[in-house]
């Protein structure tokens, strides 16, 4: 299996990038910079960027951004994308550049999710300071965060990810939206970090081909002036403010310009993989968490 280590960065189209750099700077408090190759960089810590949006006609998610170990780790990757007929193909150089990695494997999942698998990201030793006075994210070792994406074709799709790129699952959730129809399924799956789940996989399709990023925060303090933020620059709220069940992570949900939600949050729960057992929870939250706000 492959040894992914975290979501390095992801990627997100808009045809409004000054929507986007307003959205980062006076809502996130991150920084902004333009990137190479046309774009804009999004920086929330230490690297350069990562969250990378770029000019196109649909708002929309394009691609998640896998940090493998080494060059060694990648030859291995290659290697079992090759054995289990997983069909790829090597970034080109100005994409490697603007992405700021050594070399890339593209990978498209049975859902038609895209995936870039890569090494050896570039730093310039840059430290992060927020325009708004944001501490820090939590990333790290861990990440950027968490990707939620769609995954209509289910089975297939978590056995390309637990197989293949080789996630385990952290936990799962059935519900219902219809108590009369089949359950809906959502797996959280997690990689070679502490971090709860670093992917999420949902039995559905999703038009803007993400549900959600997760960015993290270290004091509820500054979840609640990211809500305040929001409320000010009038960015459409798509859930409440609550605590879920099986990360702890307390936090609310709203629109980014490229039509997915973004989740902005606090305390997530960090694992010991060795002493983990897998389970189903039944509740999204332990409270809060209304996302029938996003739809009045």
């Amino acid at each position: 299996m492959i040894d992914i280590r975290g979501l390095g960065y992801i990627v997100a189209q808009t045809d409004q990038p000054a929507q986007w750099q307003h959205y980062a700077q006076d809502v996130l408090g991150m920084m902004t910079t333009p990137a190479p190759g046309g774009g804009l960089y999004v920086k929330m810590d230490e690297r350069p960027f990562r969250m990378l949006v770029v000019e196109g006609p649909e708002r929309r998610y394009l691609a998640s951004g896998w940090e493998l170990a080494d060059e060694r780790a990648f030859d291995a990757a290659i290697t079992v994308l090759e054995q289990k007929r997983a069909k790829w193909e090597p970034a080109s150089a100005g994409l490697c550049e603007q992405r700021g990695m050594q070399a890339i494997a593209i990978v498209t999942d049975p859902a038609g999710n895209r995936h870039e698998l890569g090494w050896g990201h570039r730093s310039d030793c840059q430290p992060f300071v927020s325009p708004l006075g944001v501490p820090r994210f939590v990333t790290g070792d861990m990440g950027l965060g968490h990707t939620v994406l769609p995954a209509p074709n289910f089975d297939e799709t978590v056995a390309f990810h637990r197989d293949v790129l080789g996630f385990g699952v952290s936990d799962i959730f059935n519900f219902r939206p219809d108590p009369a129809a089949p359950a809906v399924r959502i797996h959280f799956l997690h990689c070679a970090n502490a971090r709860h789940h670093s992917l999420a996989l949902a039995e559905y399709p999703v038009p803007s081909g993400c549900v959600h990023v997760m960015v993290e925060v270290d004091s509820m303090t500054e979840v609640g002036r990211a809500h305040d933020r929001r409320i000010a620059h009038q960015v459409p709220l798509s859930a409440t403010l609550g605590q879920h069940l099986n990360d702890r992570m307390i936090s609310f949900y709203m629109k980014t310009p490229s039509d997915f939600d973004l989740e902005y949050g606090f305390g997530g729960l960090q694992v010991d993989w060795s002493r983990h057992t897998a389970f189903e929870f039944t509740r999204v939250s332990l409270w809060g968490h209304d996302f029938s706000a996003g739809q009045k």
